[in-house]
């Protein structure tokens, strides 16, 4: 009788334990900054060889978009303005 009641006593810290640690993992999982939804971000196609870049990384220049410098500076020199 005695170690049934020992017994069961450890099975009530046990149990105790575990519901603590689960209410930490799930207080933890609340108070964690929510990640930014994420923005999809507008295509452009270089004047100059077609390759679809970001706008934010692209190379604006006259109204058309470049990959790179470049490639801005080989179709200007290609392509004189009037």
């Amino acid at each position: 009788m005695k170690y049934l009641l020992w017994a069961l006593i450890a099975f009530a810290i046990v149990l105790w334990i575990m519901h603590a640690k689960k209410a930490v993992r799930q207080q933890a999982r609340k108070s964690a900054r929510p990640e930014a939804p994420v923005v999809a971000e507008r295509m452009v196609c270089c004047a100059h060889c077609g390759t679809y870049v970001p706008a934010s990384e692209s190379v604006p220049f006259s109204g058309v978009s470049f990959c790179s410098e470049e490639h801005r500076r080989l179709h200007s020199s290609s392509h004189p303005q009037a």
